[in-house]
């Protein structure tokens, strides 16, 4: 027989009204009441009537997760993130691909919330960045939470230190003994790659190591776009012994390109990423990488927006901290023959 509502209040010793606020996370709720509902909710697996929570608050209870990301690791633990927190706060989660920079992309979440009646968005890079599309559903009075936008202030969500942390990446290449460091950039629309490539000059401006274009290469934030950007370094008539790719994927390009070549790592060349996606992890020898908690940023993004869903003054812009994830893939360069 299904749990009511109506149960879970009388197991609990309150109103309707009470269980009806701690499911909605609302305010006006003590903690210890708060933690009593939920220690019934879980106990009798009570799962809200979406249709009859829906009329009775005039919301759909659904989000959407709006992306145009070419790196399917680092979307999956966004993602899991999102879902996460949809499933802690009961709402459903609508994925919305969509294309950045052809028009297209305003039209697809209009569509999606006539269709669907979407409470709110959450935004990936590069849609963070868009201005007609922010625009769009600032006007439409939308909420939205961005993950890792250019411009944070005024907005919600949640941003990385992303330029500290390659400075701290590349400190560790340097103090390694590398001085001939290759990057891999990621897609100029992307801010992530903005700033991971003013964390590489820094890093080298900082060390006393003169800036070498030849050594910068264009990439993707894919592994096929690794591949090629890795023949191009290590075509160079002084190739990097050590390269930092812009993302996690675009190293494991790198891996397999100096697999190809007989070059071991970190033996020959030292290779390091950034995310700290599973890819990571899975790939041999393990990649030295910056963590950034991309499925927590998910998450926490998530819960920002449902703040401002239920309150349009609510929703912070959350700053999380990174940690550098030193592993098998690099060490010293070779010495010189």
């Amino acid at each position: 027989m299904r749990v009511r509502l109506e149960d879970v209040a009388a197991a609990a010793g309150v109103s309707m009204k009470t269980v009806s606020r701690v499911l909605n996370q609302e305010p006006r709720v003590s903690e210890e009441t708060r933690q009593r509902v939920q220690e019934v909710v879980d106990r009798l697996q009570y799962k809200p009537n979406l249709s009859a929570r829906s009329l009775a608050s005039r919301r759909t209870y659904v989000v959407a997760l709006a992306y145009d990301n070419p790196s399917r690791n680092y979307l999956m633990e966004i993602q899991g993130g999102v879902l996460d927190a949809c499933r802690a706060s009961h709402y459903n989660l609508v994925l919305a691909p969509v294309m950045y920079g052809e028009g297209s992309a305003i039209a697809e979440l209009r569509e999606l919330a006539q269709n669907y009646g979407v409470d709110g968005f959450v935004l990936t890079p590069p849609l963070t960045d868009d201005m007609e599309l922010l625009a769009f559903l600032d006007d439409a009075t939308l909420p939205f939470a961005s993950i890792a936008p250019r411009t944070p202030r005024g907005r919600i969500g949640v941003t990385v230190d992303e330029h500290a942390a390659v400075c701290e990446l590349m400190a560790h290449l340097i103090a390694l003994g590398h001085r001939r460091i290759g990057h891999i950039k990621g897609p100029p629309t992307h801010g992530a790659a903005e700033w991971r490539y003013a964390g590489y000059r820094e890093a080298l401006r900082t060390a006393g190591i003169a800036y070498e274009p030849a050594l910068v290469v264009k990439g993707e934030f894919t592994f096929e776009s690794g591949v090629i950007a890795a023949r191009q370094l290590l075509d160079l008539p002084e190739p990097p012994t050590a390269i930092f790719a812009a993302n996690d994927d675009t190293a494991a390009g790198v891996v397999r390109v100096a697999g190809e070549r007989g070059l071991r790592i970190p033996h020959d060349l030292s290779v390091c990423g950034f995310d700290d996606t599973p890819i990571s992890r899975h790939i041999f020898p393990s990649l030295t990488t910056v963590r950034q908690p991309t499925r927590d940023m998910g998450r926490i993004a998530t819960l920002e927006v449902l703040k401002a869903i239920r309150a349009p003054d609510q929703g912070d812009m959350l700053r999380m901290d990174y940690a550098l994830q030193l592993r098998e893939s690099t060490a010293a360069p070779p010495p010189h023959p």
